[in-house]
């Protein structure tokens, strides 16, 4: 999701609903977990990210911001971009996923959807969406993606919606779903503006777990630029989940514990 001033009053109550989540008596259908930083790696600065995943065992991101959006194969051990796609300067570029040998990248309030010929990156087409682009992510057979709401959308890949669910923790609808990932058969998404990520079953929308990942990036590494928690990946070659966020300095290869 993008840096606006006319988001402020939804960002204001996105806070708010994070901080009574964290505050809620445990559930005990709903696991509680942690993350605990198994590697850090460095991560560009000035990548504000959207997307966030692996392919081959190999990362990409895409970033966003008016003037800065790109879409950037990274070497994961520099932070550094292999290749990077750089977009015009009207487009706010959001999440990206693989399927079926395209890459997709959405954009945020554009109401377009760019596909690329993966891995050459090559340009293929631009597509009509009609929605705000937030997080997208794949399970393999379709793209499921996200737009701020408490609404997932599973979609073909022309992008004709299947179905929709409405996620729900404890019967509550979350809103501002934002950066997803799909991980062993359940969607993860982080809540935007918190420390908050959400593990999803994707038949019900409803919420199995939440995770707390509030303290990942230390106060000594954040600077006025740093922003909020977004970016989830999963190399399915390793097993291995890695966290970042907008503008952050590190890359971080983690592991869960229950609280």
């Amino acid at each position: 999701m993008g840096n606006h001033t006319g988001k402020y009053l939804s960002l204001v109550v996105a806070m708010v609903m994070a901080t009574a989540l964290f505050s809620m008596p445990a559930s005990a259908a709903v696991k509680s977990y942690r993350v605990r930083i198994v590697k850090e790696y460095p991560h560009d600065t000035s990548s504000y990210t959207q997307g966030l995943f692996f392919c081959d065992g190999q990362l990409y991101e895409s970033t966003g911001q008016y003037g800065l959006s790109t879409f950037r194969k990274v070497d994961i051990g520099t932070g550094k971009p292999l290749r990077r796609l750089d977009f015009n300067r009207k487009y706010f570029i959001e999440g990206s996923v693989v399927l079926d040998n395209d890459l997709y990248v959405l954009t945020w309030s554009n109401r377009v959807v760019f596909i690329y010929d993966f891995p050459s990156l090559e340009y293929k087409a631009t597509r009509s969406y009609p929605r705000e682009g937030w997080g997208l992510t794949t399970d393999g057979t379709q793209l499921i993606a996200s737009d701020g709401s408490a609404s997932l959308y599973f979609m073909t890949p022309d992008l004709q919606v299947r179905r929709r669910v409405t996620v729900r923790l404890a019967g509550r609808p979350m809103r501002f779903l934002n950066e997803l990932e799909y991980i062993d058969g359940r969607i993860w998404a982080n809540v935007y503006t918190s420390d908050l990520i959400l593990v999803i079953d994707p038949d019900s929308g409803n919420v199995e777990a939440t995770i707390d990942c509030s303290g990942l990036l230390p106060d000594s590494l954040r600077t006025t630029s740093t922003d909020v928690l977004n970016g989830i990946a999963y190399d399915k070659s390793t097993g291995k989940i890695y966290l970042t966020g907008k503008n952050w300095p590190r890359l971080y290869e983690v592991r869960l514990e229950e609280k």
